[in-house]
């Protein structure tokens, strides 16, 4: 059996501050589990560009022509998520593929690599895009509310969230010195430019 965790979309957390203090940047991750993949669709479980369906509690590699199909791919990586490359900024959720060795894999060593798939919806909703109130990175664009001590978690810029927006993520910068004079609060990004500058709603 191939294990596939998720984080689903809403479930980011990350530290910010309107005083300059420090940032950081965190999730919770919702755990998933898939059968062993059926041969046929591709070489590999979940490579780039393949398609899963969704399930209750399982997602399950499918053709992307198959009416079961609700995500793709966008990239695989082997690893685990932080030791590894960031996905896509409009990734919608991540899938956690765990190390095993099914009787049958996709190239007949007897093991499927712990890994990671970047996947996006196939149809919106998209939590992952700009303002859409998840994804598993904050990117510009992006609205949080103050979850206390500090803290801040993403929501639906819209207000269709479970909360209301209080901060937009409006410039991502390598230093806060770069942010405008209008920033009222810090969000740790990751990347080339870490730093979000937020302006309050």
């Amino acid at each position: 059996m191939l294990v596939v965790a998720a984080v689903l979309s809403g479930c980011q957390a990350s530290s910010g501050s309107g005083d300059g203090s420090g940032s950081g940047d965190g999730g919770r991750e919702e755990p998933t589990s898939a059968p062993t993949r059926p041969s046929g669709y591709g070489t590999a479980f979940l490579a780039t560009k393949e398609c899963s369906s969704f399930g209750r509690e399982t997602f399950t590699e499918v053709p992307c022509t198959s009416e079961r199909a609700a995500a793709r791919v966008v990239a695989r990586y082997d690893g685990k998520v932080g030791e590894g490359p960031s996905c896509p900024a409009t990734t919608d959720f991540v899938l956690h593929v765990s190390e095993q060795k099914p009787s049958a894999d996709e190239d007949g060593d007897g093991a499927v690599p712990q890994g990671y798939a970047c996947m996006r919806n196939l149809q919106a909703p998209h939590p992952g895009d700009p303002g859409g109130g998840g994804g598993p990175r904050t990117i510009v664009g992006d609205c949080v509310y103050s979850a206390g001590a500090g803290e801040v978690r993403e929501t639906a810029c819209d207000g269709k969230g479970k909360e209301s927006p209080e901060y937009k993520v409006t410039a991502a910068v390598k230093e806060r010195t770069g942010c405008p004079a209008s920033t009222a609060l810090y969000v740790q990004l990751g990347g080339a430019k870490p730093v979000g500058c937020a302006r309050p709603l």
